[in-house]
């Protein structure tokens, strides 16, 4: 009956393609690319779960003792999953789609920025699915009241998991709550991504990898390229193609189909990045592409000479603004790559697949892409962090890990003796 489900949520939510697009715009800036980006994931991602309620449940293990053992898996009962605006839908259908499949109920927060888009939605796709009433439940709020409800996830016995993607920040402060009730938590949180630039790359291919990897919507996803490390001898050529296609991006009105840079979320978070950016240049940054905002967009923003005490060297920017910094070798790519106390996604151009995967095997980041720029994602594969950037994955096999509970169970079928 769920794989039931999900197919059947997957077809529903095609056919009401153009009605979520245009919500994603309204109520999160999506761009038409982006949003479209999300409507094609998003039912790949319910298909591939389908098959996870059919996923193998347990093993059997050789016992010392004669019985039959077994590794058996059973729901943990109530998942609670708290889901953030930026990509809206993606990310809430990731928090609740493992969960359901493997047998829970789901109490799922969406963002008070993404109400619908990120949380009601899912109340009328899964209702004409077939879900059966008080499998999925989602409480909206608003503005300044998410302490509340995310205290009581927290707090109240019934829950015995809990995802949250979002900030660092408030990430740490959920595991510090969870911590107190030994209840477990799958957290993805911010990263400052970097992708590195080897002196062998295709230099087209980099400079469309890295404007994409920095800029689609807006700088505002987790895996967004935050730090492009490129190798000297390419450095001049690389950067300055990089500054021309990013002075080029189109910023505006995201419901119009070439935009590239819509707006921000929020009027807090525009001033936020242009607050990073000036206090970068005041201590000696230099703007190599964008800049400055027109409205409530702010330009796709080169800077380099990034000091390292700055904010913006030290904290994610959740904006459309990334640094350039150059670097004598791949060893010292690598170096300044986890420089960082973030480890989310983390990409590397080369024309060398092998020296590729020799520095990936480096980097202290959960994600890793050779050939690539860092935002990716794929239903099927184990995502998430280190370091800063979180615990416990998403997707796959990796999901059965964390929203089920492993016991042992045996059965002897011969009498045991005892020594006493």
């Amino acid at each position: 009956m769920r794989q039931g489900v999900f197919l059947k949520a997957a077809d529903i939510l095609e056919s009401r393609q153009d009605e979520v697009v245009s919500w994603l715009a309204r109520e999160t800036g999506a761009t038409f690319g982006f949003a479209m980006f999300q409507m094609h994931f998003v039912p790949g991602l319910f298909r591939q779960t389908a098959a996870l309620a059919y996923a193998p449940i347990g093993q059997v293990i050789p016992s010392d003792v004669g019985a039959f053992a077994m590794g058996l898996r059973r729901p943990v009962g109530v998942v609670g999953a708290i889901a953030p605006w930026n990509a809206a839908l993606i990310l809430s259908a990731r928090s609740i789609s493992s969960p359901l499949a493997l047998g829970n109920t789901v109490v799922l927060k969406p963002s008070e920025l993404s109400p619908y888009s990120g949380g009601l939605l899912w109340g009328e796709i899964f209702t004409e699915a077939g879900l059966p009433p008080g499998v999925l439940n989602i409480v909206t709020h608003a503005p300044g009241e998410a302490a509340e409800i995310g205290d009581e996830l927290v707090e109240n016995p019934s829950v015995r998991r809990i995802n949250f993607t979002g900030s660092t920040a408030t990430g740490r402060k959920l595991a510090e709550a969870a911590g107190k009730h030994l209840k477990r938590i799958v957290l993805e949180l911010g990263g400052y991504n970097p992708l590195i630039v080897l002196a062998d790359a295709d230099l087209d291919f980099a400079v469309d990898a890295a404007a994409f990897g920095a800029f689609l919507h807006q700088g505002q996803i987790c895996m967004s390229a935050r730090r492009i490390v490129v190798e000297r001898p390419i450095a001049e050529a690389f950067v300055g193609r990089l500054a021309e296609k990013t002075n080029g991006l189109k910023a505006g009105d995201p419901k119009e189909h070439d935009t590239i840079i819509g707006p921000l979320i929020n009027e807090g978070a525009l001033e936020s990045v242009k607050s990073r950016v000036e206090e970068a240049v005041a201590k000696g940054a230099k703007v190599l592409a964008g800049g400055e905002a027109t409205g409530s967009c702010y330009h796709a923003t080169l800077l380099t000479d990034v000091p390292e005490d700055s904010e913006f060297a030290r904290i994610e920017t959740f904006g459309p603004v990334a640094a350039i910094e150059v670097v004598d070798s791949a060893d010292e790519a690598v170096e300044r790559a986890n420089a960082t106390s973030y480890g989310l996604a983390s990409g590397i151009i080369t024309s060398d697949a092998d020296k590729g995967l020799a520095l990936a095997q480096r980097i202290e980041a959960g994600i890793v892409h050779v050939n690539d720029q860092p935002v990716g994602d794929e239903p099927q594969m184990p995502f998430g962090g280190v370091k800063d950037s979180g615990w416990g994955r998403f997707g796959g096999r990796a999901a059965l890990e964390e929203f089920t509970e492993l016991r042992w169970i045996t059965i002897q079928r011969t009498p045991r003796h005892f020594p006493i």
